[in-house]
Formats: C-alpha cells, sequence, structure tokens
C-alpha cells in the first residue's frame, strides 16, 4: 500500500470521520487486520481561523505548505487538505510539495461527471458558496451551480462555525438543512454538493430529496484508492 498523508484539524471533527472512513473501508477491501499506511498532519486551526479573519491568506498558505513538506519528508506518496474552504489556498500550496494533493473539489466533480450530474447547489461555509476558488473547479467540469442565495450562505456558515466544528449537532439546524434541501429540490437541480467537510453532521446523505455528493466521503475515498492503487 502507499503512504497517504492528511492535514487535519479543520476541524478535528471531520478529521475524525476520514480517519475512521479510510480505515474501515480499507479493511473491509483488504480483510483481516488490514489498515493503511497513514500519516496525520492536526494543525491547531485556530491559526488558520485568525490569518482567516484577517484575510492574510498568503501567511496560511505558508502555514500550509510547511505542514504538507512535514508529511511528504516522512513518506507520504499523496496528501489531503482536510477542509474544502482551506482549498483556497490549494493554488498556493501544491507548487511547493512534491507529491500530489488531491483537491477535494475535483474529486467530487470528478464522481458527479460519472453519475452524469449536470446541474447542482453547492452548499458550505461562505467563501466555499460564493468565491470562485472552488466554484470553478465543478463548472470546469461542465456541471451548472446555481447562484448562491445570500440567507442561506450566512445561515449555513454560522452553523459551520458556530456548531458543527464543536461537534454540536443541533435538531434545530437539522430541520433548517432540510428545509433548505426540499427547497432547491423545487427548482431545475439535480444535486446537492456538501462543500463543507461537517455538513454531514446534520444531513443524511443517502436519504435526501435529491443527491447528496458529501465532499468528506468522496475525498477519503480517493484517498482509499490512491492507497490501494498498488496494493
Amino acid at each position: 500500500m502507499r503512504k497517504i498523508g492528511l492535514i487535519g484539524g479543520m476541524s478535528w471533527v471531520s478529521t475524525a470521520s476520514y480517519y475512521t472512513r479510510i480505515n474501515s473501508i480499507v479493511q473491509k477491501r483488504l480483510g483481516g487486520f488490514s489498515s493503511p499506511h497513514m500519516l496525520i498532519e492536526s494543525v491547531n486551526f485556530s491559526d488558520y481561523a485568525r490569518l482567516q479573519s484577517d484575510d492574510d491568506w498568503d501567511a496560511a498558505a505558508g502555514l500550509m505548505t510547511r505542514a504538507a513538506k512535514r508529511l511528504e519528508h516522512s513518506g507520504a506518496t499523496a496528501v489531503l487538505i482536510c477542509s474544502n474552504a482551506m482549498h483556497k489556498i490549494y493554488d498556493q500550496v501544491q507548487p511547493e510539495v512534491g507529491v500530489p494533493i488531491l483537491h477535494i473539489a475535483d474529486c467530487v466533480g470528478d464522481k458527479m461527471v460519472a453519475d452524469g450530474i449536470k446541474t447542482a447547489t453547492l452548499l458550505g461555509s461562505r467563501n466555499v458558496m460564493t468565491e470562485g476558488f472552488y466554484r470553478k473547479r465543478l463548472v470546469g467540469k461542465g456541471i451548472t451551480l446555481t447562484p448562491p442565495d445570500d440567507e442561506r450562505v450566512e445561515e449555513i456558515d454560522r452553523i459551520i462555525y458556530e456548531e458543527l466544528m464543536f461537534n454540536q449537532a443541533k435538531r434545530e439546524s437539522e430541520r433548517t438543512m432540510k428545509t433548505y434541501i426540499t427547497n432547491i429540490a423545487k427548482g431545475d437541480v439535480e444535486a446537492v454538493v456538501l462543500g463543507s467537510t461537517e455538513l454531514d453532521l446534520i444531513i443524511d446523505t443517502k436519504a435526501n430529496i435529491l443527491p447528496i455528493y458529501d465532499s468528506t466521503e468522496i475525498h477519503a475515498d480517493a484517498a482509499i484508492d490512491w492507497v490501494l492503487a498498488e496494493a
């Protein structure tokens, strides 16, 4: 198996989901006591949150680059940034690292294309829903995204940063997301993309009115495919 490196802690809640999914599926596929060669660089997200608040993305990219290089130097043959929002600095980090960083939006987009999805609504933190760094990756694969709804953007961003990143899955927020998805389904949309690695805490990805593309699961599955490519 090839060794994979995860940059986690953004949040620790979703990092645990990555670790659990990658291990459980590798064990299921290979059987017995099998588990993957995996490194985790769990960062202090407070550092990134402060830089994000200050709009100092160059400094954030520097921190992320150093984290990725530590994984590379420890033998990782590929790296995952376990956060949708922090892919804003992907284009600054990848050229500085000698191994591939598997882009979460590319993984999601490839899965949607394989499934024949042409139109979708993207849900996530404010920068994921409104800025081009994430949306352009999906649009570039031929997927039409609905425009972000301002009220929805603010409420989902609040839920992510005030609740989910603290591992708080509130019933009221579950109802809010269910209402949003029900309303989205009334439009000309084929699917919903969860562009936050925490939203699966309050959204049932397997039983919903529309197909749900969970970025956490899809990104983790890409890591599994990478790990097992030489198995």
